[in-house]
């Protein structure tokens, strides 16, 4: 599904990654950890061919986007949705109109907008909404809002880059249900966090980058650097009982 070949990329002396080998498989749902400046942002946006290395293979659905042309960065990016910290919408455009623009804007249909646009609302539950503007909602309904853009063109990975960070630790939780539901259909999922608690109890596959080096890659695995767990990210603690 995903995979990185001793990839290396620099900004002049500094590094992104350095030499990182890495395979995620179709359906995983993994955390991305690690501190500021480690390299998370670098390892997302090679993914997205917004940057490219300096050297190494990425290959994302069998294909080498390391050798791709431009012509065929639009229909990569088709296939992998992106759900923002700070979520992203438009505001003078309605929950149905922000959801049905992330379709628009690869030329698809009004027939198929019209109806996958209250399916992606409605797995989200955020259906009742769809008439509302962004600054009518709350911050938990406007992630779902732009959960449910992520999604509406069927992506075969989510990369979710912190989308719990602006939360309150129920809302928090409540979107984590959400994201397990969608990997449950079958989605990849790239999750970038700070969010101690909540990789620590959802014990997901955890991959660890300090200063561009993949520092642990577990299965099943918590936050902790080295052994170690901070205390940052407590006000989570508490927040899930079923996961």
């Amino acid at each position: 599904m995903i995979e990185y070949q001793n990839v290396t990329k620099t900004y002049g002396p500094n590094i992104g990654l350095d030499d990182v080998s890495v395979r995620i498989d179709k359906g995983d749902f993994v955390f991305l950890v690690g501190p500021s400046g480690a390299g998370k942002s670098t390892f997302i946006k090679l993914m997205l061919k917004e940057i490219k290395p300096d050297s190494g293979s990425i290959y994302v659905g069998g294909l080498d986007i390391t050798k791709m042309s431009n012509r065929g960065v639009p229909k990569l990016r088709r296939s992998i949705g992106i759900v923002f910290q700070d979520f992203r919408l438009l505001p003078k455009k309605t929950v149905y109109e922000n959801v049905a623009f992330a379709m628009e804007i690869i030329h698809m249909g009004p027939r198929v907008i019209r109806r996958q646009v209250p399916q992606a609302l409605s797995l989200v539950g955020i259906g009742a909404e769809a008439s509302k503007y962004p600054d009518e909602l709350s911050a938990g309904e406007q992630q779902r809002v732009a959960i449910a853009r992520a999604i509406v063109n069927n992506p075969t990975v989510l990369i979710a880059d912190e989308p719990t960070g602006n939360l309150d630790p129920d809302t928090a939780w409540e979107i984590m249900r959400l994201l397990e539901q969608i990997n449950l259909r079958g989605t990849t999922i790239v999750m970038v966090t700070h969010a101690k608690d909540i990789v620590n109890r959802m014990n997901r596959r955890v991959i660890s980058i300090k200063e561009g080096r993949i520092t642990r890659d577990e299965k099943r695995g918590g936050y902790g650097f080295d052994g170690e767990e901070s205390g940052e990210g407590l006000l989570l603690r508490g927040g899930l009982s079923g996961l």
